[in-house]
């Protein structure tokens, strides 16, 4: 994969690198992708508990409900 970033952007990735808090560019890249992908996460957390609040009040959980939830966990663990 290769992008083009202007000379601000690659001064600035640099001087991270060059400071010690990163390795080498391809650290810094990743970690901002991992910071992306915790960030869009949560705003889906937040969607799902707002949709969660709009659908009424609870009502108890059921088996065959547990059932299904394991099901979903154990697929988004994979």
């Amino acid at each position: 994969m290769s992008f083009a970033l202007p000379q601000s952007m690659r001064s600035y990735i640099a001087a991270r690198v060059n400071g010690g808090d990163y390795g080498n560019t391809s650290e810094y890249i990743r970690d901002l992708v991992r910071k992306d992908q915790t960030e869009q996460a949560k705003v889906r957390l937040r969607a799902y508990i707002e949709e969660g609040l709009a659908s009424g009040p609870a009502s108890a959980l059921t088996d065959a409900d547990e059932d299904e939830l394991l099901v979903i966990a154990r697929s988004s663990a994979e």
